[in-house]
């Protein structure tokens, strides 16, 4: 079986996945829901009035919980789709792992962001579908602007130095993101030196750790 094929299957395994669980928390989402909303306006005598209408407030509390996270699921499944859809086109894979484990994990946005970047940077082209793909993304985990744009220049560079080479092209994209990262002029200027010789020893990686954060 081809690349092509065994990455059309991966995402057709994946949206049926999506279709299940997914669509099972809103289903089970909106039960909760209901059920919390009759037991506010109908609190019955089992206990006392304010007492079932706790109850029915926290109901409803966990069916919303459920619908969201279902709805955020989905959200973000259907932009990695994209991103990732757009890599196999071009024989570029990217193992993002489950995006429930993501979502349950905030830590781990940086790092999810941060391999869509890659994907986007590794021809050396950021196109406009990208860049809309990248930002509703950005919304969607609730990164700051301004962060986000720390983990595109790193994700800028990490591409550009992988081939030991510094191109024009990959250096107006660091440019770029730097720009939007509120960089100082000298800790661009300190980036930009440290990528003359296409090769980030361990003290320019600890700099750019000092500059841009760690992931």
């Amino acid at each position: 079986m081809s690349e092509e094929a065994d990455d059309a299957g991966e995402f057709d395994d994946y949206a049926d996945e999506r279709d299940v669980n997914d669509w099972l928390e809103i289903f089970w989402g909106s039960l909760l829901l209901v059920i919390g909303l009759k037991q506010l306006i109908d609190p019955g005598t089992l206990l006392a009035t304010p007492t079932m209408q706790w109850l029915g407030a926290g109901v409803v509390a966990l069916g919303l919980s459920w619908i969201g996270h279902g709805l955020k699921d989905m959200a973000v499944k259907e932009i990695r789709e994209s991103i990732g859809g757009a890599s196999a086109s071009s024989r570029r894979r990217v193992d993002y792992g489950l995006i429930r484990d993501v979502l349950l994990h905030p830590d781990q946005y940086g790092k999810f962001l941060l391999d869509a970047y890659r994907v986007a940077y590794e021809d050396g082209v950021l196109t406009d579908q990208e860049l809309g793909d990248l930002s509703r993304l950005t919304d969607i985990l609730d990164i700051p602007p301004r962060e986000a744009a720390r983990i595109a220049t790193r994700a800028a560079i990490n591409c550009a130095v992988e081939d030991g080479v510094v191109t024009v092209a990959e250096m107006a994209l660091i440019d770029g993101a730097m720009d939007s990262a509120g960089l100082t002029d000298e800790e661009k200027q300190k980036i930009r030196d440290a990528l003359d010789d296409g090769i980030i020893d361990d003290d320019e990686k600890k700099m750019l750790d000092d500059i841009l954060g760690r992931i």
